[in-house]
């Protein structure tokens, strides 16, 4: 899953105030920013290979520190942890939320791999399948984030015309890249997947973090 992992940001951000859009963005894709390292680095492996899903190239031939439950468990840990350390002003529920966003990514992961996500280590694998399906795959992702929005939006105010309009203008830019995503040509190498990926997700959360600063919690 890609884009519907912002929703995850979205909600968050609605039940908890305190929390930084821009750092929720992050950590809802923070495994996914690890695995395009540890691709980059060679710590895990995957392979471009058209017609592995219908609607996914990609296949995730080893990557059981980032999205292996047990490797998410992990990671939302050292989030939480590193989040209190850094706002403990704030005290923990923030830091507990920054820890669930990060391991939202699992579950809804889990509804569209197929069958290449490990529970432990790199073995008992599980998955979905609505990468297989393409139209699913995509309207899973667009209720995801869709739901997630509402929430925000119901839970927020614009302060002016980028509050008003700008989440949800960026919203539809973001569906639009799942699209893209989805119907487009297969990358063309794994390093263009790893590097491309995290201009994406840290400019996204860039744009969250400025957009979220024109809405206020109500």
């Amino acid at each position: 899953m890609f884009v519907g992992h912002y929703g995850a940001a979205y909600f968050a951000k609605g039940a908890e105030k305190r929390v930084p859009l821009g750092i929720l963005f992050v950590a809802v894709q923070l495994v996914d920013i690890l695995w395009a390292i540890f691709i980059l680095t060679g710590v895990e492996r995957v392979r471009i290979v058209p017609g592995t899903t219908a609607a996914n190239p990609l296949d995730f031939t080893y990557f059981p520190y980032t999205h292996g439950l047990t490797g998410v468990l992990a990671w939302s840990v050292l989030a939480a942890f590193a989040y209190w350390i850094w706002r403990r002003r704030d005290g923990v529920v923030p830091a507990l939320w920054v820890g669930a966003a990060v391991l939202s990514h699992w579950p809804l992961d889990l509804l569209v791999h197929a069958h290449d996500l490990p529970l432990f280590g790199n073995s008992f694998k599980v998955g979905f399948g609505l990468w297989n399906h393409p139209m699913d795959a995509v309207l899973a992702e667009a209720l995801a984030l869709l739901l997630g929005l509402w929430y925000y939006l119901w839970r927020t105010k614009p302060v002016g015309p980028a509050g008003r309009y700008g989440v949800v203008v960026f919203t539809a830019i973001l569906l639009a890249v799942q699209l893209a995503n989805a119907f487009g040509p297969p990358p063309t190498s794994v390093h263009t997947v790893a590097v491309a990926g995290l201009l994406a997700y840290f400019l996204f959360a860039l744009i969250a973090w400025r957009l979220d600063r024109a809405r206020v919690v109500e």
